[in-house]
């Protein structure tokens, strides 16, 4: 007879190494999402629909998070699925911004330099033989807004002009500029965490 404590590591052995579980599905079709919405708003220059597209798969950020956590099917592909999806809906937004003028040039390079310097962490990591690091909230909560404000400033480009239009360029522009600092900050929490990994590394080097 096997012990209940056995059974248990086993079953959560199970959740992490499972690929197909509703988390992961969602975040499949957020994945989805992103081509679709490039489609129709750079090709077909549906902005009404591109806009659809952009909020659902911004806004459910959290979904499948919360979901994977309810019903315990947090997995190691949920894991990266989660912040990639993320990342390329924020890279693939500012990119169709940028080329259709919704959003300055400067602010895209402002946002993408973060993720350079992210890139740069990483590469550090892997050498010293980490993973990427832990999701810090200040991250999440930076993607959040980010992922809100791409919605409402295509509401000011697709309003046009007028007080809606102004006012939804307000509340945009409010967001992505909160979001981009936020954003920066998660950068360099990120760079700090990666300090002290590889200096913890080099003294484990240095007592061996």
């Amino acid at each position: 007879m096997s012990h209940p404590s056995a059974r248990t590591g086993s079953a959560r052995a199970d959740v992490v190494t499972r690929v197909v579980t509703v988390p992961n599905i969602i975040s499949f079709v957020r994945l989805l999402g992103v081509p679709l919405f490039l489609y129709l708003f750079l090709v077909q220059r549906a902005d009404v629909a591109a806009m659809v597209v952009l909020a659902v798969g911004g806004t459910t950020d959290w979904v499948d998070g919360f979901v994977a956590r309810r019903m315990h099917q947090v997995s190691r592909l949920g894991e990266l699925l989660d912040p990639l999806a993320d990342r390329l809906y924020i890279l693939a937004t500012l990119v169709a911004f940028t080329a259709r003028e919704v959003m300055p040039w400067q602010f895209t390079v402002a946002l993408l330099s973060r993720e350079v310097l992210l890139g740069g962490c990483l590469l550090v990591l892997r050498r010293f033989g980490y993973g990427p690091p832990q999701v810090h909230y200040v991250g999440k909560t930076a993607t959040f807004v980010l992922l809100a404000a791409f919605p409402v400033l295509l509401l000011s480009a697709v309003l046009g002009f007028g007080p809606a239009a102004t006012a939804a360029a307000a509340i945009g522009w409010g967001l992505a500029w909160w979001g981009l600092v936020l954003y920066w900050l998660a950068g360099v929490l990120y760079g700090w965490q990666t300090a002290v990994l590889v200096r913890s590394a080099g003294a484990r080097t240095e007592r061996a």
